[in-house]
This record gives C-alpha cells, sequence and structure tokens, in this order.
C-alpha cells in the first residue's frame, strides 16, 4: 500500500480504537476551522479561554459562573485527512444558586467553587469532493475521552462519539458552512443507558483581510421522542466572533445561549497561528 494511502487509514482507525459509547457533555462541540482545508496552511494551533454566565451545571444542580482556563484546538492536514486535537485544561465553576438536588454520586461544593479537568477530543475529517469544487464537503468523526471527575458534578468520567456530514460555499470573501450529524451519549440512568442527539454547527464569516467577522450557531438536541435526560440536555449558542490577523491571530466571540443548560452570556477569547 502506498503511504500517501496508508495516513487516511490509520488516522480513521485511531479515532474509532479511541471511540466508544459516549456522555454528554457541558459544553457543545465547536465548528469545524475550515482553513486547513482551504490552502491557508496544514497547521493550526489556537489556546485560549473564557468566561461563561449563568451556565448550569446539571449533575451538581447548580447554577452559577463557567471560567474556562486553556481551551485549546490544534488541526493538521494530509492530503484530503485533517486530524483534529482539542480541549480544556481547567474548569472553575462558582456557583450562585441551585435549581434541582445532586446526583447521589456528586460530592459536597468547596464552599461554593468547584474544578476540574476540561474534556479532551480527537477526531478526523476527510474532504469528500475535490479541490476547486463550487461546495466542499466533508465527514468527521471523533471522541471525546474520560478526563472529568463525575464526583465534581460538572461533566462526567466516560467517552463521547459524534460524527457529522459537513459543507462548506465560498462567494467573494463570504464564506457559509453546515454540519449535522449524531452524538452517541450513554446516561447514568439505568433504564435508559444510551441517547443519540442531533449535534450541528452552522457559521458564516466575512473575509476582510485582516478583520473576519463572524457569526456561528453550535448546539445538540435531543430527539422527540423522549424526556430529557438528565445531564443530556439540549444546548445551543449563538457566537458572534472577531478574528484579527492572518498567520498569527487573534479571536474574540461573544455567546448567547439559547437552551436552559447553556449559558446566557458569555465570552471566548483566543490567540493562534497558521503554518
Amino acid at each position: 500500500m502506498q503511504s500517501s494511502a496508508r495516513i487516511p487509514l490509520l488516522a480513521a482507525a485511531l479515532t474509532l480504537l479511541l471511540t466508544s459509547a459516549g456522555r454528554a457533555q457541558l459544553r457543545p462541540l465547536d465548528a469545524f476551522d475550515w482553513r486547513v482545508l482551504e490552502g491557508e496552511g496544514t497547521v493550526v494551533v489556537e489556546a485560549g479561554g473564557g468566561w461563561l454566565g449563568d451556565q448550569r451545571a446539571s449533575l451538581a444542580g447548580t447554577e452559577g459562573t463557567l471560567w474556562e482556563a486553556g481551551n485549546f484546538r490544534a488541526f493538521w492536514r494530509t492530503g484530503r485527512v485533517v486530524v483534529e486535537a482539542g480541549g480544556t485544561v481547567r474548569r472553575i465553576f462558582r456557583e450562585r444558586g441551585s435549581f434541582a438536588a445532586p446526583e447521589p454520586f456528586v460530592t459536597e461544593d468547596d464552599h461554593g467553587k468547584r474544578a476540574d479537568s476540561g474534556d479532551y477530543r480527537i477526531a478526523t475529517a476527510v474532504r469528500l469532493t475535490n479541490e476547486g469544487a463550487p461546495v466542499t464537503a466533508l465527514l468527521r468523526f471523533g471522541t471525546r475521552l474520560p478526563t472529568t471527575d463525575n464526583r465534581v458534578g460538572l461533566d462526567r468520567d466516560a467517552t463521547d462519539f459524534f460524527a457529522t456530514i459537513g459543507g462548506r460555499a465560498r462567494r467573494g470573501r463570504l464564506g457559509v458552512q453546515a454540519e449535522a450529524g449524531v452524538g452517541i451519549f450513554g446516561t447514568r440512568d439505568p433504564d435508559f443507558e444510551q441517547d443519540d442527539l442531533l449535534v450541528y454547527a452552522v457559521k458564516a464569516e466575512y473575509n476582510g483581510g485582516i478583520l473576519v467577522p463572524s457569526l456561528s450557531v453550535v448546539g445538540q438536541q435531543v430527539g422527540a421522542g423522549h424526556r430529557e435526560i438528565r445531564g443530556n440536555e439540549s444546548l445551543g449558542e449563538v457566537r458572534f466572533g472577531l478574528r484579527a490577523g492572518r498567520r498569527e491571530f487573534v479571536r474574540a466571540e461573544v455567546v448567547r445561549g439559547y437552551t436552559d443548560f447553556s449559558p446566557i452570556w458569555g465570552v471566548l477569547v483566543s490567540a493562534g497561528i497558521v503554518r
């Protein structure tokens, strides 16, 4: 087998080997970064943090302010294949009040503060169309790794699987992308051990050169056939963003949640490089 053919197969195999039945997460899946598939570079690395107000922690049954430190994303392209890694190094949650009793396995808070590692993910995206096609399509699939402590109550110590089909089109300086697919989430409810949710992301951005404003919607939606399972609730955010710079860039996004378990308001900031 030629080496150019081995790389996509190895990348896909690595992702599938790390995948198992998943659990819901505190934050929705981010939209894919298409710059590596549009010839701007073969590597994109980005890191930053965030503040999210009026966030609910479902397992702990509390609401308050969530701080994220060490958010990161990295993309590496070889041919048609992009390998993606990302996650959050640390989450700090300041409780303001409670809306439900905590799950039995959740420990008491430390004077209104909960802190835990965030989730980490690895994924593979494969471009399905040829270069120069009017609409670029891709298949994206991956896993979130069990790096959190469910006893803290911010997230689950378990694994997620997601798979989406996406596309992107450009008209002049305007680019529009969308992706949707399935998230396979397990639960701690012995009578409902797995929940399949719709995961989605839509984004539009205007390439003004140095400044690139954007508008995106990301989230996950519980199916209509049953009630929401605790920890697997619907999530949804609208993000108004501005990126400054090309090879070295900074980004800021204002977050507005539109579901009960998403933050009412928030701010995400990051900096990165394209090579």
